[in-house]
């Protein structure tokens, strides 16, 4: 034979090996000894290909080996091609053989190999070594049989040897392997593996290996499930009645003599005596070594199963069992509660002894009685039915049909839910059991089941919550069952479907998002679970059907502000944009839905967390500004309010200022009043409300040209008749803020608008708390009113009766309606010496009269409040001396300003510091001295310097002011200094002379 010959030889037999390693890949047992021999397998060949390549040193060992590895390589194909055809059943009961083969021929297969690394051919000796290697592996390689085809060999060889093994045992044996081979166990598919496993033991040609086979299958024969229902049916009434009605009594040799009990597991002694097991080991341990009967010597050893008494025993229970099952029928149905309530106790305990008095249960048509009584009062009776019906639900899917379509099971077990702990999770136990089974949604259905089950998941019971989770996790097949879950706030499975779902799946999960309503905290917790990403990258899909679900989802999530910055951060509002700039979209609504998600986007950046983080909408970007303000002209009257909202917070977010500065310069306001004529007046209101925040920045030179009479008429109007206080309030804050040119407050005056302000702050409710910013609005209004220059106008807000009111408020106002209410008084105080009325005589007064023959004691004429403004006669100097003690800043200010225009230079100032000083003012002045405001110190310092100008003050107050003044001299400003010492000089601290300061 040449070299090339013997070459293609190797070759050849490498391929054979290929087939035997596909043919081993294919088998269904054993599949770790199986995948462990291809390998070996494998090796070889690919060592026979390497070896193909070297020259044969010894001819006839090498012929030699190849005639053997011939043999066992068509061995090995035999061995892996019967266990990749043959029956399943077969080669898992064959599998001690299977096992030693597989391991012969790995074991031959590299006994011969090694011939190859001997001399036979010229190999290297990395090469040799390697050979020896794999050929000592194989050798040495042991295969053990899978621990659980043992465990089932042991199984049947138990049920062959005791020879009456019951049904149940049968069954049991035969689920194990249906389970481990992966078959089902549904009698039509397991009837056929059953005729495929007969056929192979009529073609077995070992005589002990058929019978051995043929024992098997009559054990597994007993096996009910090989059954179909109506055979199964048929051979329990055969049987149950040839037994008659009358259950036989105990024969005496059932009895122990130890116990005087019916034995269950009977022992037989070397003396002939039998004993129950338990009884007579127990004997045996307590150190007596004789028989309790013939005293005869007696070890633990020499006991032995008496099986037959044993089988006849469980014989006799089997027949009374089946005899007590059908007669227990009439007396749960009787009249007598004790008589039903001890009959269901006893059917319950046959349930949990076993498997074959369920079947016998179901058999006798107990179920309809049963769930009968799941709907009568007594609790007893209910959580006794309750446990049958869930021992019998475990058996099988037509136990289950059978229990959920009779007398309306379901509903009486969904009440049991809501009764007392043991019966409910008896019911939810139940109901798991019929929740593996699909009844087209008629558990879902029934009335409040999903949402008992919801409340459930949160029971303090941790039996209950985890049934409960478990039901609804397979009630989840439904859409239906979804929705009502998404309903009662159970989320998880929505969440999973809209996250992992197909695209028409996810539509329907967002659509009821979209529609359920949802708490804040239960939009927190979505958000949280990751309810938006899926729900952002539906808007990025194609169909617009699609897009339109996630918007109305979008939007119902987007109502709290943490949810609305989680968008904006994962960047809603380009496809928010996209749609909503969208003119050609089929769905009509859906740009308002867009909308309306947009204006929660924008709501949520006035929080303080979107200031803090510096989030905002739009990015002040001019373009934007203008696209989504000019819908407003475009849209419907429910689109633009839901836009004015919008810009209503975007105005007061972080970027709030450039929002409005873009707003004014494309001539929003322009639009706005015109929106102030609409029949809307939900419209009108936001509009006036929205023109309210572009005015507080003070550019009046974006639209004072809009502000005409027209305007200012229709402002007015408004505040006359406003839609709410929201409105009232923003139009006087509108007319608070416009140009304080003399026209603006000519064309004020002359349509009603001073006396629509004076109206809001008179006729005020007593929830003034409700209607701040009206006061503090149209406090700030009067200011405008009441400048000095404009004399005309002071007058007539005297004479509309409103300082009283005013000087009140300096109580009972806001910080901020305190300070308007201040500047208002200091600016009427201002005129008051120049209106006093003073008698043209030669002698000068130092007192005015409050009636005609008293003068005011500052102003030395006569004063009253409409004609002269006089804060003496407002009794505004004690409220005054009050608001000085605020907190806020602006108020004191504005408090200390309107006080010292009691202080001025010449006639007035003597007469001024002492009234001050009756009313406790100077104490307070000298205590501002100690201000962080630079600007109070020095209008304080400035009072102070003229105050101390009089003797009788400076040597009053002087010392108590020193400390202060000193302190000033070090830190205050450079006015401040300048003036702290001035006073220190006057107050004889520092010399007159002194340029130290």
């Amino acid at each position: 034979m040449e070299r090339s010959d013997r070459a293609d030889i190797l070759v050849d037999i490498a391929r054979s090996i290929y087939g035997a390693v596909v043919a081993a890949g294919k088998v269904h047992i054993q599949k770790e000894n199986f995948k462990k021999y291809s390998v070996f397998l494998e090796k070889t060949a690919i060592f026979l290909r390497e070896l193909s390549k070297f020259k044969v040193q010894n001819l006839d060992s090498f012929d030699n080996a190849i005639a053997n590895l011939k043999l066992e390589i068509k061995s090995a194909k035999h061995v892996s091609a019967e266990c990749s055809k043959r029956n399943i059943i077969y080669l898992l009961l064959s599998c001690r053989r299977i096992t030693k083969e597989i391991e012969k021929s790995t074991n031959n297969i590299g006994r011969v190999m090694s011939i190859f690394s001997s001399g036979t051919l010229e190999v290297s000796s990395e090469t040799n070594d390697r050979i020896l290697n794999l050929c000592k592996d194989m050798e040495n390689t042991r295969y053990l049989v899978p621990a659980v085809e043992e465990e089932i060999l042991q199984k049947i060889e138990t049920g062959i040897e005791e020879r009456n093994v019951d049904s149940s045992y049968a069954s049991d044996l035969l689920n194990g392997i249906c389970g481990y081979i992966g078959i089902s166990n549904e009698n039509e598919e397991l009837k056929t593996v059953l005729e495929s496993f007969k056929g192979e033991i009529d073609c077995l040609e070992s005589r002990a290996e058929a019978l051995w086979m043929e024992q098997i299958i009559l054990l597994l024969g007993k096996a009910d499930i090989v059954m179909t229902p109506k055979e199964k049916k048929t051979k329990y009434f055969t049987k149950r009645d040839s037994l008659g009605s009358q259950q036989l009594e105990p024969l005496l040799s059932f009895y122990c003599p130890i116990t005087g009990d019916v034995m269950l597991d009977p022992v037989e002694t070397s003396s002939g005596q039998t004993f129950e097991r338990e009884a007579i080991e127990k004997w045996l341990g307590e150190g007596k070594s004789f028989c309790p009967l013939t005293k005869t010597s007696l070890s633990k050893s020499s006991l032995r199963s008496n099986r037959r008494l044993r089988e006849s025993i469980e014989e006799w229970r089997k027949r009374n069992t089946m005899i007590s099952i059908a007669s227990m029928k009439s007396e749960i149905q009787s009249s007598d509660e004790i008589e039903q309530l001890n009959a269901l106790k006893k059917l319950r305990e046959y349930c949990i002894t076993s498997e074959l008095h369920r079947e016998w249960i179901v058999m006798e048509d107990y179920i309809p009685i049963l769930t009968s009584l799941l709907s009568v009062k007594s609790s007893e009776f209910r959580v006794h039915s309750l446990a049958i019906l869930y021992s019998l639900a475990k058996d099988g899917d037509d136990n289950k049909d059978r229990i959920a379509n009779v007398n309306h099971s379901i509903k009486y077990i969904v009440r049991s839910l809501a009764r007392k702990v043991d019966e409910s999770v008896l019911a939810l136990q139940l109901l798991l059991e019929l929740s593996k089974s699909r009844f087209d949604g008629l558990i879902g259905s029934e009335h409040g089941c999903i949402l008992l089950l919801v409340t459930l998941v949160s029971s303090d019971d941790t039996r209950a919550s985890e049934y409960a989770k478990k039901i609804l996790d397979n009630l989840a097949y439904l859409d239906q069952n979804v929705v009502q879950m998404a309903g009662a706030k159970y989320f998880e499975p929505l969440l999973q479907r809209l996250c992992e779902g197909p695209t028409s799946m996810q539509v329907i999960m967002a659509e009821t998002l979209a529609e359920i309503e949802l708490t804040d905290h239960n939009k927190l917790c979505l958000s949280r679970d990751g309810v938006l990403k899926p729900l952002l990258n539906m808007l990025h899909h194609s169909d617009i059907d699609v897009k339109n679900a996630a918007v109305k989802a979008l939007q119902n999530l987007s109502g709290v502000a943490q949810n609305g910055l989680q968008l904006i951060k994962e960047g809603a509002k380009d496809p928010l944009f996209e749609l909503l700039f969208n003119h050609t979209l089929s769905f009509p609504d859906i740009r308002e839905n867009v909308a309306k998600t947009i204006m929660h986007l924008a709501f949520s950046t006035t929080t303080q967390d979107a200031f803090k983080d510096q989030i905002s909408l739009l990015e002040s970007k001019d373009d934007d500004v203008f696209k989504l303000f000019s819908l407003i002209s475009l849209t419907e009257p429910d689109m633009q309010l839901t836009l004015l909202l919008t810009f209503q917070a975007l105005c007061k977010s972080s970027s709030g200022s450039a929002v409005r500065t873009n707003l004014r310069q494309i001539s929003a306001v322009k639009v706005l009043i015109q929106l102030w004529e609409v029949e809307d007046l939900a419209l009108r209101e936001n509009a006036v409300k929205l023109f309210h925040y572009l005015i507080q920045d003070g550019d009046h030179s974006t639209f004072s040209e809009h502000t005409n009479k027209k305007c200012i008429s229709t402002l007015v109007t408004i505040i006359r008749n406003p839609t709410n206080e929201e409105e009232l309030s923003a139009a006087v804050g509108i007319i608070s803020r416009l140009p304080r040119d003399p026209q603006t407050s000519q064309n004020l005056l002359e349509l009603g608008a001073l006396e629509a302000i004076v109206d809001c702050l008179t006729c005020r409710s007593n929830h003034a708390s409700d209607k701040k910013g009206i006061i503090e609005n149209a406090t700030e209004c009067l200011c405008r009113f009441t400048v000095p220059s404009n004399l005309e106008c002071q007058r007539k807000v005297a004479e509309s009766g409103i300082i009283p009111d005013l000087v009140s408020l300096l109580a009972s106002g806001t910080s901020c309606t305190k300070q308007n209410v201040a500047v208002t008084l200091k600016q009427l105080s201002e005129n008051t010496s120049k209106l006093t009325f003073r008698e043209k005589k030669g002698l000068f007064f130092s007192f005015c009269f409050k009636s005609p023959e008293t003068k005011c004691p500052l102003h030395c004429g006569i004063c009253t409040i409409e004609s002269s403004f006089c804060l003496l006669e407002a009794n505004a100097v004690r409220p005054l001396l009050l608001v000085m003690d605020e907190s806020d800043t602006g108020a004191r200010e504005s408090a200390l300003d309107a006080i010292l225009t009691l202080v001025v230079d010449g006639e007035n100032l003597k007469h001024g510091s002492k009234i001050l000083d009756e009313a406790g003012v100077v104490p307070k002045i000298i205590k501002t001295l100690d201000s962080s405001s630079s600007s109070m110190q020095e209008k304080a310092l400035g009072a102070l310097q003229q105050i101390f100008r009089l003797v009788e003050f400076r040597t009053k107050y002087g010392k108590s002011a020193e400390m202060f003044l000193v302190e000033i001299t070090q830190r205050g400003s450079s006015r401040a200094k300048s003036l702290a010492a001035q006073i220190l000089v006057q107050v004889g601290v520092l010399q007159e002379q002194s340029t130290f300061f």
